[in-house]
């Protein structure tokens, strides 16, 4: 064999060689995409739980804060249905925002605010939002970091051939709700 025809067979092999590396970095990325967003949706599925029982806490308190009963569980039920990462981050904005008036109630109503199942229920629901924002942060970076594969040189060219599109983030649209619900008991 000639020097050129070793020669093409070693740059054959080495083109190969990293075509199998950064396909496989895209399957593990986007298998970690998967993992991180399992983290996130378990957080929503608890807030979906510890909701009904919030709402149940207060309905005491109905007459004068129906409207606030109303939204919070159509907010719950659209969070639900919500299909995506861009449609989930909507609806649960809404839900953040509606649980936040509903725990301003207890402002309102001193016995709400003294009675022991509506403080648990409040001081869960504040872990639960730092947990929630946990599992969005590695969800993002995870997001980042696939993102930034499939937009770079040369692994973007293995991403369009492969069918490997950027992800879209988990995001939060209003400042407000970056901050977990404050409860004062």
């Amino acid at each position: 064999m000639t020097a050129t025809v070793t020669g093409g067979i070693v740059v054959a092999a080495a083109l190969l060689a990293w075509l199998a590396v950064t396909f496989n970095r895209f399957i593990r990325g986007r298998n970690q995409l998967r993992e991180a967003w399992s983290g996130v949706d378990v957080q929503l599925k608890r807030r979906h739980d510890l909701t009904p029982r919030l709402v149940e806490c207060v309905k005491g308190y109905r007459d004068h804060e129906r409207a606030v009963l109303e939204n919070v569980t159509s907010a719950r039920s659209s969070a639900m249905q919500a299909q995506g990462v861009e449609q989930a981050g909507l609806a649960e904005t809404a839900l953040g925002q509606n649980l936040r008036s509903l725990l301003a109630v207890s402002e309102a109503y001193p016995d709400l605010k003294a009675n022991s199942t509506f403080q648990q229920l409040s001081t869960a629901l504040v872990e639960l939002e730092d947990q929630l924002q946990y599992a969005r942060r590695y969800y993002n970076g995870a997001v980042r970091d696939f993102n930034i594969q499939v937009e770079s040189f040369p692994s973007g060219l293995v991403a369009r051939a492969f069918g490997f599109t950027a992800q879209p983030f988990f995001s939060i649209e209003s400042v407000a709700e970056r901050q977990a619900p404050g409860v004062t008991l």
